[in-house]
């Protein structure tokens, strides 16, 4: 079974995707050599569904993302895989057409508001120009849908803040305008690359709040990016788990948490404080991720992992991902074997 089919089934039975990446392959030329920043990720979001990409930075999270939307930086480029919108391999249409299709149902929030914003254009203005572009509103109308806009993501007194330039709002506040930017064109797939990072925790539940409540009105799809369980937790019923540009663990979010079957997911989680047992030791992962340039063969968590044996690198490539439950698989060759406990036992089992 390929880690492509098995990843598209899970996405049919939550209902027919509007996006969908089939086992996408992204390398980025280096003077060293290729690097397989992407390597068969398979995935796709319906209407009104919310689906996570978890995993360390490097893992290839933010350029899967990137691919979906036709947003790689040069030189990486998708050179193998499917990419479908409603069914339709866009990759296939030419540059002009597949950009058209791509931004005309799909809108992204990125991770630095501050960046993303014009530092020298009223935020308001930001916010209209894109509906004054690509659907020929008037001047007029374009304000009244940027304020429009301002007070459905939360945005107080907005025909006031609507004058204001990104540096006089707040983080909070500038992200939520970056919400109603990419809201402008009425998308259908919202993709959210790390939207909360720079913000304080009370701050990113009220953004996260205000994605899902939106998703929901709207009966958006939601891909969003993090490297926190718990912020991707709050909001999508799907998750999946990246690693060295693959997908190693996906499956409904209760399920995953609740129960992993791949030692980097459990490791993930193991990693994050939990205040209900402030006393337990954190997990940390030795290592470091590995090399895309020269690509490990087999598991390429192997080498960090408390588990791995042998059987784990004895096949070049890397592992299937392979059912383990419900809607849920995992790229671990000894899911069946193993047992994931504890931090002492991660100690005694690696000993």
């Amino acid at each position: 079974m390929s880690e492509g089919m098995t990843v598209q089934s899970t996405s049919q039975e939550a209902g027919t995707p509007v996006l969908e990446g089939v086992d996408l392959h992204v390398e980025i030329p280096l003077p060293r050599g290729r690097l397989h920043a992407v390597r068969g990720v398979s995935f796709g979001v319906a209407a009104g569904e919310a689906v996570g990409l978890v995993g360390e930075s490097g893992s290839g999270k933010s350029i899967t993302l990137r691919a979906l939307l036709g947003l790689l930086p040069v030189p990486a480029r998708v050179v193998s895989g499917s990419l479908l919108l409603d069914g339709v391999d866009v990759l296939g249409l030419s540059p002009r057409r597949r950009h058209r299709a791509l931004t005309d149902a799909v809108s992204m929030v990125f991770q630095d508001s501050l960046t993303a914003l014009n530092p020298v254009m009223r935020v308001g203005d930001q916010i209209a120009e894109v509906p004054r572009r690509r659907l020929g509103m008037s001047k007029s109308a374009a304000r009244a849908r940027a304020i429009e806009l301002m007070d459905q993501v939360g945005i107080p007194d907005p025909e006031q803040r609507y004058r204001a330039y990104p540096h006089q709002l707040s983080g909070g506040m500038r992200q939520r305008i970056c919400i109603a930017i990419a809201l402008s064109t009425d998308p259908r797939v919202i993709l959210a690359d790390e939207p909360t990072t720079a913000l304080d925790v009370t701050i990113q539940a009220q953004v996260l709040q205000v994605i899902d409540r939106l998703r929901v009105e709207r009966n958006l799809g939601l891909v969003l990016v993090s490297h926190d369980l718990a912020v991707v937790s709050q909001t999508c019923s799907r998750i999946y788990v990246m690693y060295a540009g693959r997908v190693v663990e996906a499956g409904e979010a209760a399920g995953l948490l609740g129960a992993p079957q791949h030692p980097y997911t459990y490791a993930l989680l193991r990693s994050v404080p939990d205040p209900d047992a402030p006393a337990e030791r954190l997990l940390t992962i030795p290592g470091q991720p590995p090399d895309l340039v020269t690509v490990p063969p087999g598991c390429a968590f192997a080498p960090r992992c408390a588990f791995a044996r042998d059987v784990c690198t004895a096949n070049p490539e890397p592992p299937d991902l392979v059912p383990v439950g419900h809607r849920h698989t995992s790229a671990c060759v000894r899911w069946q074997e193993i047992e994931l406990r504890d931090t002492a036992d991660l100690t005694k089992e690696r000993a």
